[in-house]
C-alpha cells in the first residue's frame, strides 16, 4: 500500500526507531513538515496518509479517490474532516493511551513547581536573595503541601483517571466534574458547583462546542484565590485573557498551561506576557516524552497492520 507521512517532524527529532512502521509500509514516503497549501498535492495518488497535526480537509479527501486510510499519531481527530472521510468510505484511526504516563508526569511537574514556587526561588537565589537573607533559609513565597486538598478533574477518560490516581497518592481528595455537553454522572459535581471548592483544577476533556471557553472569566471568579489551574488538554478550553488577568490581580493562585489557542501562539498572546505571575507555559509537550513518542509510532504501525489484515483497530470511522 502506497503511504505518505505528512508531518513526521512533529513526532520525532531524529530520536525514534521507524523500523516497525517501515516494515509494515515498505517505501513509505516521509515528509518532516507539510505546509497546508501542499497537503492536497502530497496526498495525491497515495492509499494511506499518516499524520499527526497536518490538516486533512474535505476537499483533500474528495479529490483523492485512491485514499483508503488516514492513520493519526494522536488521539485528537479535529485535524481531519471525519464526515467527509466517512462519506468517502475512508477508515480513520487514532491512538489511545500512548502518552498517559508522560502527561501525568507533566501535570504534576507543573503543579509541584507552582505550589513550591520553584521558578521564583530559583530567581531569588540567582539574584542574590539568599545571601542577603543572612540565614540558612529564606521563604518569602508561600509553599503548599498537596495532602488534604481537593483536586478537581474535568474529563475522566484515560488521562483524567490516571491523573486522579496520582493525586490520591499525594493524599488529595479527588472530585470529578460533570462535563458540559455530556450527560450528568452519579457521584460527580456540576462544574460551577465544584469550582469554589477546588484547590487544583486539571483539564482533560476534548474541545467541543460545549467545552470551548469552558474556563471563562466568570468561572475563574468562582475559584479560590489560591487555587491552581492546569490545562494539558486544548488551549481553547480556557479564556486566555481572563486567566492572565486573574493571575495579575491575585484572583487565582497559579496556572500550568501546556496548550494555547492558536498553536504556535502569536507574540502578543496574553499568556506570553512575562509580567503574569506564577504561570508556567510549555509548548504542547506534556505528551512528548521520548518513550511516548516511540510508542505512538509503534501503535501507528499496529493500526496500519490491522487495517491491512482487514480488522482495523483504533477506528474512529
Amino acid at each position: 500500500m502506497r503511504a505518505v507521512f505528512l508531518d513526521f517532524g512533529t513526532v520525532s527529532n531524529g530520536d525514534l526507531d521507524t523500523g516497525p512502521l517501515e516494515r509494515v509500509l515498505p517505501g513509505l514516503v516521509i515528509h518532516e513538515q507539510t505546509p497546508s497549501d501542499q497537503v492536497a498535492a502530497r496526498v495525491a495518488g497515495f492509499e494511506a496518509v499518516l499524520a499527526n497535526k497536518a490538516i486533512i480537509d474535505g476537499a483533500t479527501i474528495t479529490r483523492n479517490p485512491t485514499l483508503r486510510l488516514i492513520a493519526l499519531t494522536a488521539t485528537g481527530v479535529d485535524n481531519v474532516d471525519i464526515a467527509a472521510a466517512r462519506a468517502a468510505g475512508i477508515v480513520v484511526c487514532n491512538l489511545r493511551d500512548y502518552c498517559t504516563l508522560s502527561v501525568v508526569q507533566h501535570v504534576f511537574a507543573m503543579l509541584l513547581a507552582l505550589t513550591h514556587r520553584l521558578h521564583d526561588y530559583d530567581q531569588l537565589v540567582h539574584a542574590g536573595g539568599w545571601e542577603q537573607a543572612g540565614q540558612f533559609s529564606t521563604f518569602p513565597y508561600p509553599i503548599r503541601e498537596l495532602q488534604g486538598h481537593l483536586f478537581g478533574v474535568v474529563g475522566h477518560g484515560t488521562l483524567g483517571r490516571a491523573v486522579a490516581r496520582i493525586a490520591e497518592c499525594f493524599g488529595m481528595q479527588v472530585v470529578i466534574a460533570n462535563r458540559p455537553g455530556a450527560a450528568p454522572v452519579e457521584g460527580r459535581l456540576d462544574l460551577d458547583a465544584l469550582l469554589p471548592q477546588v484547590d487544583v483544577l486539571s483539564l482533560h476533556c476534548p474541545l467541543t462546542d460545549a467545552t470551548r471557553g469552558l474556563i471563562s472569566a466568570a468561572r475563574l471568579a468562582r475559584m479560590k484565590p489560591d487555587a491552581v489551574l492546569v490545562n494539558t488538554a486544548r488551549g481553547a478550553l480556557v479564556d486566555a485573557a481572563a486567566l492572565a488577568n486573574a493571575l495579575k490581580t491575585s484572583r487565582l493562585g497559579g496556572a500550568g498551561i501546556d496548550v494555547l489557542e492558536p498553536e504556535p501562539p502569536p507574540p502578543d498572546h496574553p499568556l506570553l506576557d512575562r509580567s503574569v505571575p506564577n504561570l508556567i507555559v510549555t509548548p504542547h509537550v506534556a505528551w512528548a516524552a521520548r518513550e511516548a513518542r516511540q510508542r505512538s509510532l509503534d501503535e501507528l504501525a499496529l493500526n496500519v497492520r490491522a487495517f491491512l489484515d482487514g480488522h482495523p483497530r483504533g477506528r474512529v470511522c
